[in-house]
């Protein structure tokens, strides 16, 4: 990873609804701009993006999306209406974003769920990306959302068991994120972290397969526990609010944009099967298997993920 760097130039940009939306640039202002769409959804847009791009070349936009990190309001409060807060909602968001920035075409870099929202945007916007680097890809259909909440049980019995167990036995063979989704929201304050705890320890063990990994010590902060859980129940409990299979059938429509995705063997959170299927269909996709890679990063999938970067600045 290159040398921490601290933004330029950020902002609070006003979207609508309501919403505050903070971004930050960072780099070069004159280098080619490429935006991080961070996953989660609700996890933030942290500091070490930054460290993937080469600051010298790379005009480097990071932003939070509705209800997390720096954006307002914040869903960490339990008032704080997510209606307004779908995959539409942030698609828009982001073209705001970049006229506001007088961007004509940018990079898009995502992991995780912000891979399916970078595919999203790519597939109605072709004109305004020019490469896509993804890494942890997904594409939030229902086969995956049950395989994490549900499927994964079979690698993790005992973990499984507890996740489940944290939801009323009348719900327990239903659809485990909507379950978790009616308890963040719950009047009770003890009932909602509780439920964020549950599922944030289930996050822990489902991205644990690589080597060195540690839990992320984010979860500790009962804010940032609160407002992610909401967020990914909300999102996943409605299939990230896109038709189930929708990024998958769409990729023919990125043929001419240039991809790299990145995956790690290991990643039982996002099999590789969805890049897989998506460099099928997406001529100008190339796909690397990291072995011994898990979800969203570690050394040999950040290594992989720089150099794709460093790829497409010389470009």
């Amino acid at each position: 990873m290159y040398p921490p760097i601290e933004p330029y130039a950020h902002g609070l940009l006003d979207v609508g609804d309501g919403h505050r939306v903070y971004w930050e640039t960072c780099g070069n202002p004159d280098g080619r701009p490429a935006l991080v769409v961070h996953g989660g959804p609700g996890s933030g847009a942290t500091a070490s993006w930054r460290r993937l791009f080469d600051p010298a070349a790379y005009r480097i936009i990071l932003f939070d999306q509705r209800g997390c990190g720096r954006s307002t309001p914040h869903a960490a409060d339990p008032a704080v209406d997510l209606s307004t807060n779908t995959t539409a909602h942030l698609l828009a968001d982001m073209e705001l974003l970049r006229a506001h920035l007088g961007v004509r075409a940018w990079l898009l870099c995502g992991a995780s769920w912000g891979s399916s929202l970078a595919l999203a945007y790519a597939q109605r916007h072709p004109g305004r990306v020019d490469a896509l680097v993804l890494f942890s890809v997904v594409a939030n259909t229902r086969r995956e959302i049950d395989w994490v909440t549900r499927d994964m049980g079979r690698i993790f019995p005992a973990e499984w068991a507890r996740f489940r167990a944290g939801v009323p036995a009348a719900d327990r063979d239903g659809d485990l994120s909507a379950a978790y989704a009616r308890l963040v929201n719950d009047p009770d304050p003890a009932v909602r972290d509780r439920a964020a705890r549950h599922w944030c320890d289930w996050e822990d063990v489902h991205v644990s397969l690589a080597g060195g990994y540690a839990p992320d010590p984010r979860y500790a902060d009962p804010v940032f526990r609160a407002a992610f859980v909401r967020l990914v129940t909300h999102y996943f409990s409605n299939l990230g609010f896109l038709p189930d299979g929708e990024l998958l059938r769409g990729a023919g429509r990125l043929a001419g944009i240039p991809g790299v995705l990145v995956q790690g063997r290991l990643d039982v959170s996002g099999p590789p099967d969805i890049a897989w299927r998506l460099t099928r269909d997406w001529p100008d996709a190339r796909l690397v298997i990291v072995e011994g890679g898990g979800h969203g990063g570690g050394p040999g999938i950040t290594a992989t993920v720089v150099a794709a970067l460093d790829e497409f600045a010389r470009r």
